[in-house]
This record gives C-alpha cells, structure tokens and sequence, in this order.
C-alpha cells in the first residue's frame, strides 16, 4: 500500500512533472473550448512532439489535456450555444437557456464543480475497481453494443422537446446521414451517388457545429435590436447545499458515465446524453422544466462525459484495449516509450497504474482550479452586441469545420446544416436527435451486421441469443420499457370544453 501511495504522489512531488499537469489541463480547458480543436487532435500533436521525451514527462501532458478537453467544450456550449466537443452536447441543451436569462456565471460553476465530481469518482472506480469493470467490459459481445445503441437512439424521446414524432423524423434523419460513405465492413458505397469526396461520410463535427452554431448565429438575425443579457457573476462556485441537492443525481450519473466509457468504442458523448436522459426520468420536479434551464440539465452530462475519462482509462491499462479514441491514441504513446498495457503491464510496471491515477487526480485539481478562474472574461463574450457577436460565431464555426480534415467541403457542410437548422427550429424540430443519430448511426449498423455474422448469418440464433444471455436480455428489457414509455399506447381523449 505504501508502495502504490509512493507512485501516485510522483507527480505531485516532483517540479516539472506537477507544472506539466497544470500546463495540460490548461491548455485543454481552451483547446476543448474551441469547436473543432477536439482533445483527440491535441493528444495525436502531442505524440509527435513528445515521443523523445521521457514517458513519465509525455504522459503527465497527455492526461492534463484530456481531462481538460472534456470539460473545456462545456464553456462555449453554454455561452454561444456551440459544443466545444460532442460531450457537450448535453450540455447546451440547458445550459444555453441559463445564458439567456444572465446566469451564465453560475452555470459554468455548477459544470465545473460537477465535472470535478465526476472525475474523482471516475478515478475512484479505476483506482479500486478496475480489473471488475474490465472484466464486465469484455462480457459486451456485438449484440449488446446494438442494443446499447438502439437505447441511446430512443434518447430522442428526452431530446425531441414538445412533439416525439418530430423527435423521431430528426433521429431518423440523423442516422441517414451517420450512413453516409463507405461500407465499414464491405466498402460498398452508400449514399455517395458517385461522388468521390462523400467516400469518407460527412464530418460529424461540421453537423454539429452547423446545427448548434450556424443555426443560432441565423436565429440570432431575427433579434438584432434586441439587448444584450447582463450576465450575473457574483455567485459563480454553487454553494454547498446546492452542491448536497445535486450529489445523488451525479453519483448516478458518474455511474452511468463510468461504465460507458469502460465500454471500447463509447466515449463521453454518448454518456453524458444518456445522463441527460437519466436525469429527465428521475427528476419529478426541476426549478424550471428541462431543456428551458434546468440545473439538473447541467449536473448530468457534465458529471457523466468527466467520469467516462477514469473509465475509458480502465480498459485501457488493464487489458490494452481502448475506451475511446484518445485512450488509443495514448496505447500508441505507451508503446512508443516502450511499455505494453495490457494485463502484464499491471504485473512488470504496477507503478505506471498507479502513476496515471495520480496524475488524473492531479488534474481533476488543476480542473477546479483553471475552471473556476477567467468566467468573468468568458460570459463578456455574451455581453457583446448582436452585430459583434453573430460574426463572431460565424468565425468560429468556420474555423471549427475547418480545423477537423483542413477541408474546404466540411465547411460547405456545416454552413448547410446550419441553414438545416435554423429552419428545423423555425418549424418546430429539435436538432438534438439529428446529432444522436449521426453518433450512434455507426455503432448500431457495424454491431448489428457483427452480431448475425457471429451467428453464422442465423437470424433465429440470434433472437435466440438475445434472451438466453443474461446481459443481451436485460438490455433489451431496458430498450422495450423505455421504447413502451415513450410509446402512447392508445391516443389521448380530448378534454370536453
């Protein structure tokens, strides 16, 4: 035990490792605040860069700019309305509204103090509990990824605002256009109508920066000569009996991003949406209704997507197998320095385990720290007037599509999700569903034509499988309850007038 505690307080006690920690988070908060500049390009950079250095030096940066960036997309989600990464995408659904009434002080507070939470009971779970939510990991065979993904796609029901069936038509949507390029499995081309460039799909980040962001910036043009909303920065950390009220929903939540992002090939973006979801089902009396600034609506995704880090960080150093894509990313730093992670990487170097938690501790610390500080500059930006700040989001949004493939066309994209949106708003749709479906598009086409594979292409063994595997049978309760619970099974009698 004294052994383990020497390993984590490395960097906690060593100069240069600790400023790189900080310097890390730092930098993540505000890469991850860009739209476009997503955690998963900053790690790819870093190896590149670092690969001479020593690995307790790379490493210590890697994982300050990845528990950084996670949070760091939350900022503009709240303030403009535009994820910094999907995780946020939650995020904004509540934490916009706040915007616009001038509490945006207080909701970056409460998203920073909840993704700390998250984080440390994220890493609490990898530190204690890691070779068990490893193991029950790798009990997930391809049938059980789809049903995953056909309970997050029937998430529309807590994205679709007012009307299910507009809710669903958007998800719809959404998958078609996740089905774009082609074939992962066959390479047949899909919906590319010869076209060479569709080959690759359409960027999901250029969807999702048009949908949120251009779409926002053309809503904006209709309230040119309306005020800007003085924002509230008295009372930005939430005070403890706040902090008391909101502890069991993100206990719950922390859980639930936990396990997905233990999950290889989830992330934190489809955690902190289930979260959301979650949060919507046992919340029976929010302050105000979700989706119109609730606070429960921020504590949710941003306790999830922050502990979905500890998780993906489980498989990875217990079994060698990525939880997400920075987590992949950093297996191929591991190697680089020389190590294996993977089961032997517990029993020849007990102390790198040990070593990664202390530096996510570290800059869980660092992350309360930098993200408590610079929101009274931040929510200036809302401040701005209509004329300074529309071009504004245009620029980022630009620069955002941009950045991903250096790709004049995803910025064609974006701006025609944008004018997508902003007449699906007009009209009454969410946009919300259309980003779930791009999202799990992937996820439930591959598992789904895996899972009949794997069935030696039986249809019959595998509805079979689907109830004789404990796991595969719960998860397909789950999907028939919450599929029956959003369902109106008869149609409403009209009150007499």
């Amino acid at each position: 035990m004294e052994q383990a505690f020497a390993y984590f307080t490395i960097a906690w006690l060593d100069p240069s490792l600790l400023l790189l920690v900080a310097a890390g988070t730092f930098a993540g908060i505000y890469i991850g605040a860009i739209p476009g500049l997503s955690v998963t390009m900053a790690v790819s950079i870093l190896i590149s860069f670092t690969f001479s250095w020593e690995v307790n030096d790379a490493l210590c940066l890697m994982v300050g700019i990845f528990m950084g960036g996670v949070y760091g997309g939350s900022r503009t989600a709240i303030l403009l309305n535009i994820p910094g990464a999907p995780s946020a995408i939650a995020t904004a659904l509540d934490g916009y509204p706040l915007a616009q009434k001038g509490e945006a002080g207080q909701a970056i507070g409460i998203a920073t103090v909840m993704s700390v939470i998250g984080g440390f009971l994220g890493i609490l779970v990898l530190a204690i509990a890691a070779p068990v939510v490893s193991d029950f990991a790798l009990t997930f065979q391809p049938r059980d990824y789809m049903l995953l993904g056909v309970l997050g796609i029937l998430l529309v029901g807590s994205l679709s605002g007012e009307s299910l069936a507009k809710g669903v038509m958007a998800g719809a949507l959404g998958m078609l256009i996740g089905a774009v390029g082609l074939d992962p499995l066959t390479a047949q081309e899909r919906f590319t109508f010869g076209i060479v460039e569709l080959w690759n799909g359409i960027s999901f980040i250029a969807v999702m920066i048009g949908l949120f962001g251009v779409s926002e910036a053309l809503a904006q043009l209709h309230h040119l000569d309306k005020a800007a909303v003085r924002q509230q920065v008295s009372k930005i950390v939430p005070s403890f009996s706040a902090i008391r009220k909101y502890l069991p929903l993100s206990l719950q939540t922390s859980g639930i991003g936990v396990i997905i992002g233990a999950l290889p090939g989830t992330g934190g973006d489809i955690a902190a949406l289930m979260a959301y979801d979650h949060a919507k089902r046992v919340v029976k009396d929010p302050e105000v209704p979700f989706g119109q600034g609730a606070k429960e609506g921020l504590v949710a995704p941003e306790t999830a997507n922050n502990a979905a880090v500890g998780g993906a960080f489980i498989p990875m150093l217990t079994l060698g197998i990525p939880g997400d894509a920075v987590t992949a990313i950093m297996i191929g730093a591991l190697y680089i320095h020389g190590l294996n992670p993977g089961p032997m990487l517990m029993i020849d170097r007990p102390e790198m385990f040990w070593f990664m938690v202390g530096n996510l501790t570290l800059a869980n610390v660092f992350l309360l720290i930098f993200g408590l500080t610079g929101i009274r500059l931040f929510t200036k930006i809302v401040e701005c007037p209509r004329g300074v700040l529309i071009p504004l989001i245009l620029l980022l949004s630009v620069v955002g599509a941009y950045a991903v493939n250096n790709s004049v066309s995803d910025v064609y994209w974006m701006l025609g999700f944008g004018v997508l949106g902003y007449f699906m708003k007009i009209y009454g749709y969410q946009v919300g569903p259309v980003i779930l479906g791009v999202i799990l598009s992937r996820l439930i086409d591959e598992n789904w034509r895996r899972a009949i594979i794997s069935e030696r292409e039986s249809l019959p063994d595998f509805f079979l499988n689907l109830i004789a595997s404990p796991l595969s049978a719960v998860l397909l309760l789950a999907v028939v309850l919450i599929f029956v619970s959003q369902t109106p099974l008869w149609p409403r009698r009209r009150s007499p007038r």
